[in-house]
């Protein structure tokens, strides 16, 4: 409905104004709504009461106001002030009501959809407050294919004190998962990019039929090499799916090992050479695997967004927080309210869109990420031409500019933009 009134809907509710009307026959119309129209359904018995419209003409209004028709409006709006004046209200008192109407009528709702959406609050509002880890793991799954939703759900978690933790092959189901006994929340399988329902079926089957996985060679020694496939197992080691059991980079570089582990066991079972060992129970013949260099955080951090869309883990600005409260504003704070001002932010580069101008040379559309939120910017070749090297994704950066609201959502026009490098 009408926001701007919503204090003086609540002022009136608890009596704090008292409600007047321009009209006494306004009042059996509003008074419910404490002298605030809300509903469509006031708007069109208005018209009926106080200008002798019809339904349908009363309907006509509506659509005129709802929908702002300027044409219908103009003609509407004399035939709403004369009805007014044939059923003996004066003229100034009719063009206030009419004045007065406009701008609660254009954002009115019919009362059955308010009633609708009211219900769907009260609803939504009680599993929050009841049930608030396993209301959010089911609106996560619900907005599993919007990478742009999930990012502001992860975050209203974080506001809430649950965790999301990035997949795990014993606790991760096909979708978003409660932790039982925690106050967290699992990525599902199939969130990780590569990886296909087969695998992800055959792993849940697995775990159902027989016990969870106790360690990576069980893993390789259950689950069947027809629906394991490289880039399947490079996604889930990638994500950290077996951080419990090995570390990302030393199964990466023996994966060609683990497959061809994977395919002789399983050769061997369909000829019917199974080991005599693999029928005590619990006993898997373990897979060797030659050491690496561990990965570092910040490898595994850009893994976790190639393949989930968003970092899980951490974030790759979390050392850098205290630079960016202290020479930085907030991303999340850049509405429209800052329009044309010039402002200093920072954060990661998460996505460059090149375009050639009509003179022939590159512009940037790229968004930036904070800890807060994300905001598009504007680069115009001028700015490029200064540095060039400092356009590519995943560079840390400050950048000064200027907040632009003409299309009615804010972005940075870039001015100057510097790389913070890492120690």
């Amino acid at each position: 409905g009408p926001i701007q009134f919503i204090s003086d809907y609540i002022d009136g509710k608890h009596k704090k104004k008292k409600i007047g009307y321009l009209h006494p026959k306004l009042k059996p119309i509003l008074e419910n709504s404490y002298g605030v129209m809300i509903y469509q359904e006031q708007l069109m018995k208005i018209a009926q009461e106080l200008a002798s419209f019809s339904l349908g003409e009363a309907d006509i209004l509506r659509k005129a106001v709802s929908k702002k028709i300027k044409s219908l409006l103009i003609t509407q709006k004399e035939k709403l002030i004369q009805g007014m004046i044939k059923n003996k209200i004066e003229k100034s008192i009719a063009q206030k009501i009419w004045e007065w109407i406009l701008p609660f009528a254009k954002y009115g709702f019919c009362k059955s959809h308010a009633t609708a959406y009211a219900m769907i609050a009260y609803q939504t509002a009680y599993l929050k407050t009841h049930y608030p880890v396993e209301f959010m793991s089911a609106l996560l799954t619900s907005e599993r294919a919007n990478v742009e939703r999930i990012a502001v759900l992860i975050s209203e978690c974080k506001k809430m004190g649950i965790k999301v933790l990035p997949p795990d092959i014993n606790e991760s189901f096909r979708n978003f998962s409660v932790v039982p006994k925690e106050k967290k929340i699992r990525f599902g399988l199939l969130a990780v990019k590569n990886v296909g329902h087969n695998v992800v079926e055959a792993i849940i089957s697995e775990r159902k039929e027989g016990h969870p996985f106790k360690s990576f060679s069980d893993f390789i020694f259950r689950i069947e090499s027809k629906n394991l496939n490289k880039r399947s197992l490079e996604s889930l080691i990638k994500t950290g799916a077996f951080d419990k059991f090995e570390e990302r980079n030393k199964l990466l570089d023996n994966i060609e090992n683990i497959l061809n582990f994977n395919r002789e066991i399983k050769k061997n079972e369909n000829n019917g050479q199974k080991s005599l060992f693999a029928k005590v129970s619990n006993f898997n013949p373990n897979l060797k695997l030659k050491s690496v260099e561990p990965i570092d955080t910040e490898k595994k951090l850009l893994w976790e967004k190639e393949l989930l869309g968003l970092y899980i883990s951490s974030h790759p600005l979390e050392n850098f927080r205290k630079i960016l409260e202290k020479k930085t504003t907030k991303i999340s704070e850049l509405t429209s309210s800052k329009n044309r001002q010039r402002i200093r932010i920072g954060g990661i580069i998460s996505r460059i869109k090149r375009i050639l101008t009509k003179t022939g040379k590159p512009m940037l559309f790229m968004d930036l990420e904070d800890l807060t939120g994300k905001i598009e910017t504007v680069v115009f070749p001028s700015i490029i031409e200064r540095n060039p090297s400092v356009f590519q994704e995943n560079k840390i950066v400050l950048l000064s500019g200027r907040v632009d609201n003409r299309d009615g959502i804010a972005k940075v026009i870039v001015e100057d933009i510097e790389e913070i490098i890492t120690k």
